[in-house]
């Protein structure tokens, strides 16, 4: 796999409605975002998602990835607590593991909320990564770290919105995305960060981390954000 186009529901997602399917090889829709375009191959959901808000056709290519799916392929990078819980990281996660990339390109996953009128494409809806949540305190750690992650599996990761943005990617466009370079990384800081991880043990194989949240200390998860954003020089 080389080129995936990961689409969240971000207002600007539905600037890709006339973009052509090259460069990309796969396109993963998170939630609502596979009605921005019909030829998604994926559709990446938690599984509360509304059954009344799933595709009514699915095409032959065309799959669903649910909970039992990619909360396994997001515990091989450490998890959600590390990872952030959100599904903008975990969808990028499970493409990671899941199709082997060269580079993940994203759209509509900005997670800039303050004034907007519609938070997401298809009007106001729940702006998930703002909810009280200590996996999400700062989703610039979080992309710094899925960031680093990728660079150490050979995987470029790029935005492709112009707009603010929480998320540390360089941006890029259509046109270059295909030149697109794994970051440059900090590989002391990156293991100290790794190392950090696995002292704390914020583990939650079932994924549920909500569940177990009094063990999880807030001031040691920002340390480690702090390690995570100081892994990405160019940060």
């Amino acid at each position: 796999m080389s080129i995936v186009l990961i689409l969240g529901s971000g207002p600007n997602v539905v600037s890709c409605r006339t973009w052509p399917r090259e460069p990309f090889d796969r396109i993963v829709a998170i939630n609502n975002a596979w009605a921005v375009r019909p030829d998604w191959d994926d559709l990446i959901h938690p599984d509360d998602f509304p059954a009344a808000r799933m595709p009514v056709e699915i095409a032959a290519h065309q799959r669903i990835v649910r909970a039992a799916e990619y909360v396994p392929l997001q515990n091989t990078y450490g998890g959600f607590v590390y990872a952030g819980g959100t599904m903008a990281f975990t969808a990028s996660y499970w493409a990671l593991a899941a199709l082997k990339p060269r580079v993940i390109a994203v759209l509509g996953c900005d997670m800039v909320y303050a004034g907007a009128s519609n938070t997401h494409f298809y009007g106001t809806g729940t702006a998930d990564p703002l909810r009280a949540d200590i996996t999400l305190r700062s989703l610039e750690a979080k992309s710094a770290r899925l960031m680093a992650i990728a660079a150490r599996q050979g995987c470029a990761m790029v935005n492709l919105s112009q707009d603010e943005s929480r998320l540390v990617f360089p941006r890029s466009t259509v046109a270059d995305v295909v030149g697109a370079e794994p970051a440059a990384i900090d590989q002391n800081m990156v293991d100290a960060a790794r190392a950090e991880e696995a002292r704390l043990d914020y583990v939650v194989p079932s994924g549920k981390y909500w569940k177990e949240e009094s063990r999880f200390d807030a001031a040691a998860i920002d340390a480690l954000d702090a390690l995570w954003l100081k892994a990405v020089p160019a940060v």
